[in-house]
C-alpha cells in the first residue's frame, strides 16, 4: 500500500477487490469513507444506480477529507459517462478511488482524468496439460468433459494457461486469432459460460492446425 497517495484521486487496478479494500480501510478514516459497490448481483458489475449514489455522496458537504471508493470489476459505459464531470472536478475534499480488477473496463475518458496504479500480484501459471501444437478433437473433448463444471475463476485461469503454452510452444496465430483470447476472458467476466469459451478457443486452435 505504500504506492498509495491517499491525498490524490485515483485508479487501482488490482488482483482482489477485497483485498484491496481491507487494506485500504486500514489506512483510511472509517467515519470519512464510503464504498460504493453492486450488492445486490453477483455480477460485481458497477452500474448507473451506484454512479448515482457516488454522485450523491460527493455533494454531501465535509469540512475534512472524504473518500469515495467505486468497486467493480467491471463498470458499465453509461455509469462511467455519468461520473466524467465530478471526476474531473470534485468537490471540496472528496477523494474518488476507482478499484477494479482490469483496465480494460474503463474507458478512456476516464482513464485520462485520473492517474492509475497497478497493483496486481504477480502468480505462478499452471502448466496446461494439452499439447496444442498438434491438438485434435479427441484431445478437445476429454479436456472440455474434465472442465465442463469449472467456475469464472478458474476458465480466466485456464485461458492464461493458453496463452502462456501457445508462447513457449511458439505457436503462430493469427492477430483475429490472437485477439479472441482477449476477447475470450472479458467475456468470461460477463458471466459467459466458460465451457462455451473453451470450446470457441480450442476450435480456434484445432483450426489454426489444419492449415498447415
Amino acid at each position: 500500500m505504500q504506492n498509495i497517495n491517499i491525498n490524490l484521486s485515483q485508479i487501482l487496478i488490482v488482483s482482489s477487490i477485497n483485498n484491496i479494500l481491507d487494506s485500504l480501510m486500514q489506512i483510511l478514516p472509517k467515519h470519512n469513507t464510503r464504498i460504493i459497490r453492486n450488492e445486490i448481483t453477483d455480477k460485481d458489475e458497477f452500474l448507473l444506480a451506484q454512479a448515482t449514489a457516488a454522485i450523491k455522496e460527493s455533494y454531501i458537504a465535509t469540512s475534512d477529507k472524504k473518500y469515495i471508493i467505486l468497486c467493480g470489476s467491471t463498470f458499465r459505459k453509461e455509469a462511467q459517462n455519468s461520473l466524467l464531470k465530478v471526476l474531473e472536478e470534485p468537490p471540496k475534499n472528496i477523494i474518488f478511488i476507482i478499484v477494479t480488477t482490469s483496465k480494460s473496463t474503463l474507458l478512456p475518458t476516464i482513464l485520462s482524468r485520473m492517474p492509475h496504479k497497478f497493483l496486481k500480484e504477480k502468480k505462478q501459471i499452471e502448466e496446461l496439460s494439452l499439447n496444442l501444437k498438434n491438438i485434435d478433437l479427441k484431445d478437445t473433448y476429454n479436456f472440455l468433459k474434465e472442465n465442463q463444471k469449472i467456475s469464472k475463476t478458474e476458465a480466466k485461469t485456464l485461458i492464461e494457461s493458453m496463452i502462456y503454452k501457445i508462447n513457449t510452444q511458439k505457436i503462430k496465430l493469427t492477430t483475429k486469432e490472437l485477439d479472441s483470447f482477449s476477447v475470450a476472458i472479458k467475456l468470461i467476466e460477463l458471466n459467459s459460460k466458460p465451457i462455451n469459451i473453451l470450446t470457441t478457443l480450442l476450435l480456434t486452435l484445432i483450426h489454426r492446425k489444419n492449415r498447415y
